[in-house]
């Protein structure tokens, strides 16, 4: 048979503040995210285009052009 767990005592609980959302529990060695570290987040993210790019299949991407076994 299964028993249920023991309820957690008070010194086990997380610490808990109000906040305009309603109670938010603190967690012990977690810090909130920050502007500073969204910023970062982005500014690390590679760059993105901003208009649909052309395939580059000429020249040197050019991979039907590598399989030209004949030459050889």
């Amino acid at each position: 048979m299964s028993r249920l767990p023991e309820p957690a005592s008070d010194s086990d609980r997380f610490a808990v503040e109000s906040t305009e959302a309603g109670l938010q529990t603190l967690v012990p060695g977690v810090a909130p995210i920050t502007l500073g570290d969204r910023l970062a987040l982005l500014a690390a993210a590679p760059l993105m285009p901003k208009k649909r790019q052309r395939p580059a299949d000429h020249g040197l991407f050019d991979t039907n052009a590598r399989n030209q076994l004949e030459m050889f």
